[in-house]
């Protein structure tokens, strides 16, 4: 069955030409064509796997509309935005993308994003079974990972996050006392080559530390290696 892909974008020419780019790889699209739109989308169709949201947008902008959907949905959202600067990136991570890509952009390398996002959601909702291998069960002091059920707790109590913290809170837990430079920890989790990492790390962990620290400030956890990186601190 297809994955089923939701565009949004105020320009219907973008949405369309992203909607020819798609389907010909395969996938179903959904188009809209502001933020209201889209919520509405998503509240008609279950099966929405991905969404490429547009950052300006009458009526109801991409960012609002991503804070609106991170209240419920875990599932990827890469930001499409018509500007080149950090801090409109930043701010997309920021309300919880996943990802950005800045446009006018190269449709494989939409495509390329597209997969990774996909390919890391449906490992991260997946059963043990379709990844291959038993569930497993990490902790590190009151923090647990349980990689069959992909579900993180902090002193027993669930915490949800998206699938990339995910997979950041996997690779500490599984290097605990290494530390790791931005760079690095890209390379690992995104796979893909480290370009502009330090922002975007950054972020995701400053996220991370928001969800299983008790004080962020003075996380005891994740922890900046200053010079070097990140580390996770064992505590088992």
């Amino acid at each position: 069955m297809a994955q089923t892909i939701l565009v949004c974008d105020d320009d219907r020419e973008i949405a369309a030409a992203v909607d020819i780019y798609l389907t010909a790889e395969g996938y179903h699209v959904i188009q809209a064509y502001d933020g209201f739109q889209a919520l509405e989308a998503i509240q008609e169709n279950d099966d929405i796997q991905l969404i490429l949201m547009d950052i300006m947008m009458p009526r109801l902008d991409g960012v609002r509309a991503t804070m609106k959907i991170r209240e419920t949905r875990n599932i990827p959202i890469i930001m499409l935005s018509a500007k080149s600067e950090d801090n409109d990136k930043i701010l997309g991570l920021n309300i919880g993308a996943d990802d950005y890509i800045t446009k006018p952009f190269n449709p494989m390398e939409l495509i390329a994003r597209v997969r990774s996002q996909l390919r890391r959601y449906t490992n991260f909702g997946g059963t043990p079974e379709a990844e291959g291998k038993n569930p497993s069960v990490m902790v590190n002091g009151g923090l647990e990972l349980d990689d069959g059920a992909k579900r993180v707790s902090v002193d027993g109590q669930e915490v949800s996050l998206t699938p990339v913290e995910y997979k950041i809170v996997k690779f500490f837990m599984e290097n605990k006392g290494l530390v790791f430079s931005s760079a690095q920890i890209y390379e690992n989790v995104w796979n893909e080559p480290s370009y502009g990492a330090d922002n975007i790390v950054a972020v995701h962990i400053r996220h991370i530390r928001e969800k299983i620290e008790i004080n962020p400030k003075e996380p005891r956890y994740i922890k900046v290696i200053w010079g070097h990186g990140y580390k996770m601190e064992k505590l088992d």
